[in-house]
């Protein structure tokens, strides 16, 4: 399969290759299997209390997969950048896959918990290539949309886990657990069928040009995305106990609202995403949609102090503004870093995002049990606000970072291939959809290998 030729587009960039459609996705397809059982195991916490485990012991299985997450993310975002996205997206979800399957044999609580750890830590790869795959394949004015879609596999894999973990634990945990390993192998092959790794700099190139880590803006984006994680779990881990025990809801009730809040959710991403790409700056928005977010979680302080019956659309319209910059923060590392070290940096950000993520609902119990939602919901007013502050004005990288292209040329950004950043904050040229680095002699662009 070869990649686009250097087809002059209206923007000055080849044409876009329309297989990238089928590589997002089949990459959104390999993140929701993995999101299904990397986040949806909760949904068997029934099944495994019938087995006569304690609430403790079942919660502790459905949190093993994510302490696998975070600690190969950086791992395989480096595996990425080295060796392709390609492989390493099905290898790590295969892997995870064929480690599921086999988890039914094993006897034992801490044996099965080291399945699910084992399970979690291949099932990684999917975070860092499939996001490393849109920044090669997609055009700047398209890859906002791209990474918005590709972000809406975690609510996708964990309404997949919903309706089929219930139901397949009823014929047995082996049976739900089989079920999700197959969806992870059958994804993995998937992925060798459909998926060609985008064109790449030389590795030489990335190495004389260094780490983007080297000037403050990645760490600014990190830090952002970290301060708005916190009001995203405050309000989502915690909105079926309001509705129930402060509302008066019934749980299925409230549980029909709040799957209505995720799909409204995803609607953010996509619409934060595609507004990115009109005003061609991912972090202009990105600030905007803090500052938003931060009036919104202002506006649910106020409803639920006083008891007001509005408390329950502003915790709808909550719950779905913490989620709208998710996908442009991923969207943002992705162009600074560049195509030779997007997979480590989209590996780092989702590393601090999950770490946080699992932070937050233990100490936002004790908040809540201290002083009621009013209060953890007021003390995170204050962090979008600093969020905002933080992102960076533009994305353009320093010259220090240039290196001298072929004949004669330069590449521009802190990986080589990064492309040209605008004022405006938006890295273009990236890729074979956009030219992945240096265009060649005679016009031509690097092709996708096979």
């Amino acid at each position: 399969m070869r990649g686009p030729r250097g087809v002059a587009a209206a923007d000055g960039g080849p044409v876009p290759d329309r297989r990238r459609w089928v590589v997002l996705a089949v990459g959104m397809l390999a993140m929701t299997a993995g999101c299904a059982f990397q986040f949806g195991l909760p949904y068997l916490i029934p099944a495994l209390r019938d087995e006569g485990l304690s609430l403790g012991q079942a919660g502790l299985l459905a949190a093993c997969p994510t302490v696998g997450l975070v600690l190969t993310l950086a791992a395989w975002g480096s595996a990425a950048d080295r060796w392709g996205e390609r492989w390493v997206l099905a290898g790590g979800l295969g892997l995870a896959g064929l480690v599921l399957l086999a988890a039914p044999a094993v006897r034992g609580t801490a044996a099965l918990g080291g399945c699910f750890v084992l399970a979690g830590a291949a099932g990684a790869s999917a975070h860092a290539s499939s996001g490393r795959l849109i920044l090669g394949w997609f055009p700047a004015r398209e890859r906002g949309v791209a990474m918005g879609l590709r972000q809406t596999s975690l609510p996708l894999g964990m309404a997949v886990a919903a309706v089929l973990l219930p139901r397949t634990a009823a014929h047995g945990r082996g049976t739900a657990l089989a079920v999700l390993g197959a969806m992870s192998v059958t994804a993995a092959l998937l992925v060798v069928v459909a998926v060609r790794d985008p064109a790449r700099p030389a590795r030489d190139a990335v190495e004389r040009t260094g780490s983007p880590y080297r000037t403050p803006v990645l760490w600014r984006l990190h830090g952002a995305a970290m301060l708005l994680v916190v009001p995203q779990f405050v309000v989502a881990a915690f909105a079926l106990v309001l509705l129930v025990d402060e509302r008066g809801w019934a749980p299925s009730t409230a549980g029909a609202l709040l799957a209505c809040v995720q799909v409204g959710g995803a609607g953010a991403r996509l619409a934060s995403g595609r507004w990115s790409d009109v005003v061609g700056s991912r972090t202009g928005p990105m600030r905007v949609l803090a500052l938003v977010t931060a009036g919104a979680l202002a506006a649910l302080t106020v409803c639920v102090l006083t008891g007001s019956p509005v408390a329950t659309v502003a915790l709808v319209v909550t719950g779905v503004l913490t989620v709208s910059t998710n996908g442009l923060s991923f969207t943002a590392v992705a162009e600074y870093a560049g195509t030779g070290w997007a997979g480590r940096a989209l590996g780092i950000h989702a590393t601090v995002q999950n770490t946080v993520a699992s932070c937050v609902p233990p100490l936002a119990a004790q908040l809540i049990g201290a002083g009621g939602f009013g209060l953890a919901y007021g003390l995170t007013v204050a962090l979008p606000l600093l969020a905002a502050a933080l992102v960076p004005a533009e994305l353009r990288p320093p010259d220090a970072v240039r290196a001298p292209g072929p004949a004669g040329g330069s590449v521009l950004g802190p990986a080589a291939g990064a492309g040209s950043v605008t004022g405006a904050g938006t890295v273009s040229g990236v890729g074979p959809a956009a030219g992945a680095g240096p265009g060649l002699p005679g016009g031509r662009r690097p092709a996708p290998r096979t």
